[in-house]
């Protein structure tokens, strides 16, 4: 269980929280409660994925052992979330209303990235996860990414929103409890996908670490096979103009390539990506000519560089 996923066991903690974390999401239940029990492996899961620490806070608050709170916040019904902003709440779901409760959570995504909190540097405390090993003397550095600026086109609507790719928790396609939780992203209309990722600073990029995990039985959908890249450039291209351009580097991923994590690390041609301060990542086909192709998470391993002015990249042309 995540460290963000707090359980509740006295009013003046609960206060305290609110005081210390700019979002809370309440969760008021009861262990007696059938619904409550039902969406609860989908709520932990988002906490595990989502929760940071002292800005985007998951609790549990058993009714029967905080009747005071139940009664101050007005609660008549079994499961209750309630939404927190600077300690107010602000908005309230009503029963195991699990689409309503996601349409909240985009919410307060949307929310933490406006903090500029958005980024992958594990606050909550908690070891990253690894998908594989990384090469003695770089580091991670996917922290550096500006995920408030990256862009990604042909994407399904219904899967996660880009920032998931950088999350430093462990993919819930790899956990053990299968929950309803869509923490990757998927393309839309066909195999392609284009990825624009804007860096904090000149980063030099060693490695490229793609993580994959299709779920088995479909296999419409994909891991990617070639994979274009990109630097430097102020703006994401669509794919006529990726498809016509000189990549820096051409990736040609083979089964053997993927670990048992469904990570692939990839060796960058080091000179090339000395100096990098825009990233475009074009999956160009999937797999056995797949109808989708699915990406769970992207890690950069190299150096970090000098950090730019926070907003001086400005996106350019059409919203994806």
């Amino acid at each position: 269980m995540s460290q963000s996923l707090v359980t509740i066991g006295s009013k003046e903690q609960f206060d305290a929280l609110l005081k210390a974390s700019k979002i809370v999401v309440a969760d008021f239940f009861a262990t007696w409660c059938g619904p409550c029990q039902q969406i609860a492996p989908v709520y932990e899961a988002l906490a595990q994925t989502l929760g940071r620490a002292n800005v985007l806070t998951f609790v549990k608050v058993d009714t029967e052992k905080n009747k005071a709170l139940a009664e101050e916040y007005q609660v008549t019904a079994l499961p209750t979330f309630i939404l927190f902003q600077d300690g107010k709440a602000t908005q309230t779901v009503k029963g195991a209303n699990l689409v309503e409760l996601r349409r909240i959570i985009k919410k307060l995504v949307t929310e933490v990235d406006s903090l500029g909190e958005g980024s992958s540097s594990g606050s909550s405390g908690d070891d990253p996860w690894v998908g594989a090993e990384i090469p003695r003397g770089y580091s991670d550095i996917t922290h550096q990414v500006e995920i408030r600026n990256c862009e990604l086109l042909n994407a399904e609507e219904d899967a996660g929103p880009v920032k998931v790719l950088f999350e430093s928790s462990k993919p819930v396609s790899l956990s053990k409890a299968k929950v309803p939780v869509k923490d990757f992203v998927q393309s839309g209309a066909d195999d392609q996908l284009l990825l624009f990722v804007p860096f904090e600073g000149s980063v030099k990029l060693h490695t490229l670490q793609i993580t994959s995990i299709p779920e088995e039985g479909q296999d419409e959908i994909s891991r990617p096979e070639v994979v274009h890249l990109y630097i430097n450039r102020p703006q994401n291209m669509d794919f006529s103009e990726a498809d016509d351009t000189e990549p820096t580097q051409v990736i040609t991923l083979q089964p053997g390539d993927w670990n048992p994590q469904g990570t692939a690390s990839i060796n960058l041609r080091f000179v090339k990506f000395q100096k990098t301060t825009t990233l475009i990542l074009y999956v160009q086909k999937g797999t056995d000519g797949a109808d989708a192709v699915r990406l769970d998470r992207i890690r950069f391993i190299g150096e970090a560089g000098t950090k730019r002015e926070m907003g001086k990249l400005q996106k350019m042309g059409n919203e994806g």
